[in-house]
């Protein structure tokens, strides 16, 4: 575990902003700094079985490892093809969006890879960014350019397919469910699945789309705007058991951690840390352990929610 400052209780980077929703923040639990030194942190997947959480640093074209039992900080998988987005699915296996090799996989569990979706109507797909999988063992994932954009997080490439939403069916047949969010990222479904929740981030300023799921669960329709982010640069994001979607957030100092929004798109509560996060998820035993990709580090802290399960 890296070295922190030390914290007064409660600590102040956990901040209320509705004082029916203070019980987010436990009086003695604060924020820990768990791992650092990775350029550009995103995608953390806890895997409860093991007891460890698995998340990507993109420009370093690796999957990191961080063991709870013993703190222990190694690479999980170099290269990854520069990955991004993680999820586990109805199984328990990994995956993976890969910038590099434009395509969504899943790791065995011999740890063989296979590929979900690379192509489109024939066409590569852009750069799957983020990625959930639904109970009827469904993937959906967003695909903007990010990563065909320049050779940092990938490679440089042209775009053959507009930057939509997917989802791929049980039997691997892949359908668009919208091409109207610009630049899709970040996604997480409600607790019941009736919502879908899309990060635009191509949108100015950025918003938080969401939109119904219908046709028993394979389509999307009326598409809104749930939050207009004003300054505030939302990414990835995950829902707890009550519905409330946590998100990580960037707009600069006094903005960079993640906030909280309520069902009905109003903001709760926040989580103040040195640097931007692109990405969380929930864990532990209890799933009551919030864990932030931040920029070029790992965070954590325990806060009184749940996230679902499986996100």
């Amino acid at each position: 575990m890296t070295e922190r400052p030390i914290v007064r209780y409660p600590d102040p980077a956990l901040q209320v902003l509705d004082p029916a929703f203070a019980r987010f923040r436990i009086g003695n639990a604060g924020v820990e700094r768990l791992a650092t030194g990775f350029r550009w942190a995103e995608g953390p997947v806890w895997f409860g079985d093991g007891r460890y959480l698995l998340w990507s640093d993109i420009p370093n074209n690796r999957i990191m490892r961080w063991d709870e039992e013993t703190g222990v900080v190694s690479v999980f998988r170099r290269p990854s093809n520069n990955a991004n987005g993680n999820t586990r699915d109805r199984q328990g296996r990994l995956v993976t969006c890969e910038h590099d090799a434009r395509r969504v996989t899943r790791t065995e569990y011999d740890g063989a890879i296979s590929v979900i979706c690379d192509r489109f109507d024939t066409k590569r797909l852009n750069s799957p960014n983020d990625v959930v999988v639904k109970s009827d063992d469904s993937v959906w994932f967003t695909d903007p350019p990010f990563g065909i954009l320049t050779n940092y997080e990938g490679h440089k490439a042209p775009s053959e397919l507009p930057t939509n939403v997917y989802r791929v069916a049980r039997d691997g047949r892949a359908g668009v469910v919208t091409g109207d969010v610009p630049r899709p990222n970040g996604l997480a479904f409600s607790p019941d699945e009736s919502r879908l929740y899309v990060v635009a981030s191509g949108d100015s300023p950025r918003t938080i789309r969401v939109f119904d799921v219908v046709s028993n669960g394979t389509a999307l329709a009326n598409g809104r705007v749930f939050v207009n982010c004003g300054q505030g640069i939302p990414d990835g994001f995950r829902c707890d058991t009550d519905g409330n979607l946590w998100c990580g957030w960037g707009g600069g100092e006094g903005h960079d951690g993640v906030v909280v929004f309520t069902p009905d798109g109003k903001m709760v509560f926040r989580i103040l840390l040195p640097e931007r996060c692109a990405n969380l998820c929930f864990g532990g035993p209890s799933r009551n352990r919030l864990f932030m990709a931040a920029s070029q580090s790992l965070y954590s802290v325990y806060v009184d929610a749940q996230g679902v399960t499986l996100s």
